[in-house]
């Protein structure tokens, strides 16, 4: 199975093809460039750099959010098209769940040392900067699942929006400690990492690396699942409203 997958989440964004168990490549994109004016542009070039065109892909994947509005809607958009245009079926996915999975991951790989069995994080904490000094937010308990199965991360606080301290509150509820098993990720913790070390002084921060290879791993295994969906279903998380419809109710 060939999955092709898109994360428009962040300025940067990313795209990779991932084929069966393994990501053939990830791409980081140029951030100096909107996604309006990189797509599809990005993805022609990662398939060509592997002989590979649209018709070649079995499934399509995207980050469906949280992140920028636009960027979100950009990125459905173009999936949406091209599964529209080959006939393909797709997997939509947190982009939350895919920082977790990957941060979860990389603590996995042999050269972050030896670990006993249950020396891996029991908490995965994935923060996405919201801008006005929130995050994008979603608590995860790991699971014995293998790494990029959906089961292995259990979503014990489901994505929100809110201030650090706010959500660093919440957790200390949740975990009933401040343990050194808790790892945060994404460029919200790297953004807040002094408010997390303050409060959570052995949490471990794993800064962020380009997402659509893990989302498109996640959606692999969901497919396998037969759990894809018709292109128009696709249904963005937005998590909290566009600046614009907050501004034009303040002024009514």
């Amino acid at each position: 199975m060939r999955i092709l997958s898109l994360d428009t989440t962040t300025r940067d964004g990313s795209a990779a093809i991932v084929e069966d168990d393994r990501i053939v490549d990830v791409r980081g994109g140029d951030g100096s460039r909107t996604h309006a004016e990189r797509l599809p542009a990005e993805l022609i070039a990662i398939l060509d750099a592997h002989g590979l065109t649209f018709r070649d892909i079995d499934v399509f994947a995207v980050a469906a959010g949280p992140g920028s509005f636009t960027g979100i809607r950009i990125g459905i958009a173009t999936i949406q098209g091209l599964s529209f245009t080959c006939g393909r079926r797709v997997v939509a996915v947190s982009a939350l769940e895919a920082l977790a999975h990957l941060a979860s991951a990389s603590l996995d790989e042999p050269e972050a040392g030896p670990r006993t069995p249950d020396a891996g994080p029991r908490i995965v904490v994935a923060w996405m900067d919201a801008r006005r000094r929130d995050v994008f937010s979603a608590v995860y308990r790991v699971t014995a699942a293998a790494p990029f199965d959906p089961a292995r991360m259990w979503a014990i606080d489901p994505a929100r929006v809110g201030s650090p301290a706010a959500i660093l509150d919440g957790l200390e509820e949740l975990s009933g400690q401040r343990s050194a098993s808790t790892v945060f990720t994404g460029d919200g913790a790297v953004l807040y990492a002094d408010e997390i070390a303050g409060r959570c002084p052995s949490a471990q921060i794993v800064p962020p690396h380009p997402i659509a290879g893990a989302v498109g791993l996640l959606a692999r295994a969901r497919a396998r699942r037969g759990e894809t969906i018709d292109p128009a279903a696709i249904q963005p998380l937005y998590i909290r409203r566009p600046d614009a419809v907050i501004a034009r109710e303040a002024r009514e």
